[in-house]
């Protein structure tokens, strides 16, 4: 086992035990119902974190088959969960089927063959012209657009976007492990989410999209978005790239990811809904979890790609 990793693990590890004492002593201390509220809210992410950093850990430790199968079941979660939200007609379960059954592990195995060229463009060109071939194979042609957009987009963002976290894997960086910049994308979205809302919480006033979301504030954004970014600089010994590089690659990240909670909360507000799910204690759906994860993987992976691979 790389020593780097250990190191990164066990950094982590003490990191959320602070947290976690932290978090348990506010819960004792707190007196007022919106204080409790916060703490409640800031110890469920604090859980989130220990979760994800075991399913981490397990992925590393088993390699890349099982990192694919992880983030495969992340998908499809979160496929299952868009498509909840968005009525479909009998005329739709076809196309379901596919998207379900044959594009999501069809993403994931190309990931698995190394086969780049096709991983790109399987969903946005493949799935998007078969798909509505097979809805309107069916006759109904009842809000036939939006229909099909729906099952295109829920495809869109749920797999292939969120398949680009594990296709980090598959960049030719000659001499580096490519499982830190996976590592890398994965601390710094969730990092960044921890602490805008932290900042939010202490120091929000002026809400970036108040009809959207009302709790993602300017000083959250600022505050978050810089102190991940600064992290993102921090750990670029982990990274190819240099202390300047790994920042900029951090920014990215965060605004991406920032934009991504935005859109994915017009969706849910659009739907009348105020989570995705119920999957996760305090926070919703597996999509509540990965929604900023579906805008930054895409970039950072085509950013490093360009920049960094031979």
């Amino acid at each position: 086992m790389d020593g780097r990793f250990l190191l990164l693990f066990a950094g982590v590890g003490a990191i959320l035990i602070l947290a976690s004492l932290i978090g348990w002593v506010l819960s004792h201390r707190v007196r007022s119902d919106k204080g409790r509220d916060t703490v409640r809210n800031l110890n469920d992410r604090i859980k989130a974190w220990w979760v994800m950093v075991a399913i981490f850990a397990v992925a590393f430790t088993f390699g890349q088959t099982v990192t694919l199968v992880l983030f495969g079941l992340t998908s499809l979660y979160c496929l299952r969960e868009f498509i909840s939200l968005t009525p479909t007609r009998p005329a739709d379960h076809t196309a379901l089927v596919f998207a379900f059954y044959v594009f999501l592990p069809l993403q994931y195995y190309l990931i698995g063959i190394d086969w780049l060229a096709l991983f790109s463009i399987a969903i946005p060109v493949y799935a998007f012209l078969l798909l509505p071939v097979l809805a309107v194979a069916r006759g109904d042609t009842g809000e036939f657009l939006m229909r099909s957009s729906k099952i295109q987009w829920a495809l869109m963002l749920t797999v292939y976007c969120i398949s680009h976290a594990p296709a980090l894997l598959l960049l030719n960086i000659p001499g580096y492990e490519n499982f830190f910049l996976l590592f890398f994308l994965v601390t710094i979205v969730q990092l960044s989410d921890v602490l805008q809302y932290v900042f939010g919480k202490l120091f929000g006033k002026h809400p970036v999209a108040p009809r959207i979301s009302p709790a993602k504030t300017c000083e959250g954004l600022i505050g978050g978005g810089l102190s991940a970014t600064a992290a993102g600089a921090a750990l670029w010994w982990i990274t190819p790239f240099t202390p300047l590089q790994a920042a900029g690659m951090a920014g990215a990240i965060v605004l991406a990811g920032f934009l991504g909670g935005l859109v994915l909360s017009a969706v849910k507000r659009s739907l009348g809904a105020k989570d995705w799910g119920t999957m996760i204690e305090g926070h919703g759906g597996a999509l509540d979890r990965m929604d900023s994860v579906s805008f930054a993987a895409p970039l950072f992976f085509h950013l490093t790609n360009y920049f960094f691979t031979v």
